[in-house]
Order: C-alpha cells, then structure tokens, then sequence
C-alpha cells in the first residue's frame, strides 16, 4: 500500500509548520492543508487523506478532538510530538509516532507506518 498524499499538517510553530511543508513536498505528497488549532483543523479534515498533528498545541490545546474526528471517518494520523507517549490520549496510543525534531527520513518512516 502507498502512504497516502495530500496531508493536513496541524502545528502551532509556523517555522515547523513550513519544515513539514517542505519534507512533504520533497517526498511527494501534497499539503491539504495547514492549522495551528482545533478549529482551524476541523474544516481541512475533508480534503486530506492523512494528517500529522502536533499533540500539544498553543494555549495549552491538545489535538484530540481532530485525532477523533479523523478516526471517524477512517482518515489515518501520526501525532507529532517531542514529549512522552502520556502526553496522547490513551484511545490514540496506538497511532504512530514522529518525534520531535524532524528528519525528512523520520516524517517519511511515519507516513509509511500509516
């Protein structure tokens, strides 16, 4: 199976945000969209195919409710994070994991998980 190609990025650092941008495009997937909260993920969910979400998002957010939203409609995800496998809800403690800081090979290792 191919990893998927249009990938919603949710990150609260810009200049991270655009390194993924980036990583994607160099590995030949297509950004689907880019959010630094909750609400501004939950409308791109629809036009993307996956989605790597940082787990701790500014003002102390967490991304749950779009890992749960993508889990509905069957959309696979890898939560980005640089902290501990606890900082994840425990329903989502299966989902891969791309650990902070990124390698392009690390985001590519991800996505082919997925």
């Amino acid at each position: 199976m191919s990893s998927p190609k249009r990938i919603l990025i949710v990150e609260d650092e810009p200049l991270i945000s655009m390194m993924l941008e980036d990583f994607l495009e160099l590995l030949d997937h297509k950004v689907a969209g880019t959010a630094d909260s909750v609400a501004a993920a939950l409308p791109l969910i629809d036009g993307a195919d996956a989605a790597i979400l940082d787990v701790n998002l500014r003002g102390g957010e967490k991304s749950g409710p779009i890992a749960e939203a993508l889990a509905l409609r069957g959309l696979p995800f890898v939560f980005a994070t640089g902290g501990s496998e606890d900082s994840v809800g425990e329903q989502f403690r299966d989902r891969p994991r791309l650990m902070k800081p990124f390698t392009m090979d690390g985001v590519q290792k991800a996505l082919d998980a997925l």
